[in-house]
Order: C-alpha cells, then sequence, then structure tokens
C-alpha cells in the first residue's frame, strides 16, 4: 500500500484531498495543527500527527514518525496555506512585514523543510511524488489580489520545478497544482473573489491531486492548472 503525506488535513481543501485518497486505497499520515480534527478519518492505515507549518521542527517530526509507522513514504502533498492581503498601499508597515512573514513562513519555508526531509524517502520509493496545491496566482498577477500571496505561489511553483531535477533519476516528480478559486473558507470574506457558484469544490481539486498521483513516471505532469475565469493568459 502505498502512503502520502498530506499537509493542513483538518478542513477544506485537505480534507477533501484525504477523504478522495483514502477511497483511492491509499495510507494516508496526516499533519494538522489539532490531531483531533481527523480523529473520523483514522484508522489502522491513517495516522495522525501534529503538525505547525510554523515549527520548523515539526516537518521532520512528521516525516521521521510517518516513516516509523508505515516503513515507507511514496508521496507529500503540500496543502497548508494561508491568505494575507499585502500590496504596496494598503496597511502600515508594520502589519505589511508581519503578514508576509507569515506567508512566506506558511506557504514556502514549510514545505520546503517538508519536501528536504521527505526526499530520501521518496527516491527510495522509486516513484515518488510531490504535489504542491499552488493556484492560477502562480501563474500571473491579476489587479486587484494580494502582491504577497502571488509572490509566494510562485515561489512554491518553482520550488516544485526544483523537485523534479532533485529526484528525477530516482523516480522523483513533482506538480503544482494551480486552481482558481475554491469554495473554502480561505476566501469566504475576500473582496473580489470569484462568485461562490463559480467556484471549484474541494472535491474538484482533490479529484486533481488524485489524478497526478495516479499517473506513472513517463508521465510527468509539471504542473495542472484549472481557471475559474476566462483569462488570456492563464
Amino acid at each position: 500500500m502505498r502512503v502520502v503525506m498530506i499537509s493542513g488535513a483538518g478542513r477544506g481543501l485537505g480534507r477533501a484531498i484525504a477523504e478522495h485518497l483514502a477511497g483511492q486505497g491509499w495510507a494516508m499520515s496526516l499533519g494538522v495543527r489539532d490531531p483531533a480534527q481527523v480523529e473520523d478519518l483514522t484508522d489502522a492505515h491513517v495516522i495522525a500527527q501534529r503538525f505547525d507549518a510554523n515549527n520548523p521542527d515539526d516537518a521532520k517530526a512528521w516525516v521521521e514518525a510517518t516513516v516509523a509507522h508505515f516503513g515507507r513514504l511514496d508521496a507529500l502533498v503540500n496543502n497548508a496555506g494561508i491568505l494575507r492581503f499585502v500590496d504596496f498601499e494598503t496597511g502600515q508597515d508594520a502589519d505589511c512585514e508581519q503578514d508576509l512573514d507569515d506567508l512566506w513562513s506558511v506557504n514556502v519555508k514549510a514545505p520546503f523543510r517538508l519536501i528536504r526531509a521527505a526526499l530520501p524517502h521518496l527516491k527510495a520509493s522509486g516513484a515518488g511524488r510531490v504535489v504542491n496545491i499552488a493556484s492560477t496566482d502562480a501563474k500571473r498577477f491579476r489587479g486587484g489580489t494580494s502582491v504577497g500571496y502571488v509572490m509566494v505561489k510562485h515561489a512554491l511553483h518553482a520550488m516544485t520545478q526544483a523537485v523534479r531535477f532533485a529526484g528525477w533519476d530516482e523516480g522523483v516528480r513533482g506538480t503544482a497544482i494551480c486552481p482558481g478559486a475554491i469554495d473554502t473558507d480561505l476566501i469566504a470574506n475576500l473582496p473580489g473573489v470569484t462568485p461562490k457558484p463559480d467556484r471549484l469544490t474541494p472535491e474538484t481539486v482533490a479529484q486533481m491531486v488524485g489524478f497526478v498521483l495516479s499517473m506513472p513516471n513517463q508521465a510527468s505532469i509539471p504542473e495542472l492548472i484549472a481557471n475559474t475565469r476566462l483569462e488570456s493568459g492563464v
């Protein structure tokens, strides 16, 4: 049975991914701030591990606990993320600095640490997979959106491509999933967001993750985009 780690699996998209992959027969290690969030998902093939994206030590500890329990690791899904509105004109300087630090800590540095810790085990799998939940904001800048959020999603997309070079010969493949607006709490109160009826469901994006993970080494998918808007560049 193949083993996948999923960060931010307690609710929203992360939970939808976990439920979908469970149906596909994956064994799972779910990284959440509060393991009680996923008690209803845990069984003989599913464990929950405390993971705080802001805590540098949690990444290595989570990977080690997963491999100790299952004896292997085949895939990592970096789903945990936050959204802060940061642009060149809005808010006080101190607020912008903190928001930028938070965005980089959770959306870039945490995935980097997890990939770094997981990579030796993904190489040993022979068909290791890294899926990073990016965004259409990783592909362009659209007026009225958070400059800070766009910056970190571009960085996550670049990191995904670096994974492919880091483990290609050992069968490691990386994919940046780039969805448009997803109907979760992350964007619930965001001004100017895609209207609710036009948003992607978490279940749809979870199916995208499942599809990518089902592909053989010979079918590398560097990115998978699903836009909710008609745009010339995405």
